[in-house]
């Protein structure tokens, strides 16, 4: 979404819109449930798990660590990554209340 765009939109709108394009790509859905198996790794362990090449990894990280969702530390030549909690339980929170929403069932408008 271009910038001159997202300012007719409220913050809850862009935020969710963020969160649902960073979730939709099926490398990072991997990428985060094996960082949840785990607990943490170092880029080449998710090479090896998810069967891409390095550059794609790291362009998927990334996508992950721009939206805040994991986080990683400098250890030597490697860099850790780790789910960010803070982050997964706010995303965990809006995804929640928009996925919630009910409409009413009793009044036909289709």
């Amino acid at each position: 979404m271009g910038i001159t765009k997202s300012d007719k939109f409220t913050p809850e709108q862009n935020r969710l819109a963020t969160i649902a394009k960073v979730l939709g790509h099926p490398a990072r859905v991997a990428i985060l449930q094996h960082l949840f198996k785990i607990e943490s790794c170092i880029c080449g362990d998710l090479v090896d798990e998810i069967g891409l090449a390095q550059p794609t990894i790291s362009q998927h990280i990334k996508e992950l660590k721009n939206l805040g969702i994991i986080k990683g530390n400098i250890t030597g030549t490697s860099i850790c990554y780790c789910i960010n909690q803070e982050e997964w339980l706010s995303i965990s929170e809006t995804l929640s209340q928009f996925l919630s929403q009910k409409s009413n069932p009793a009044k036909e408008c289709c």
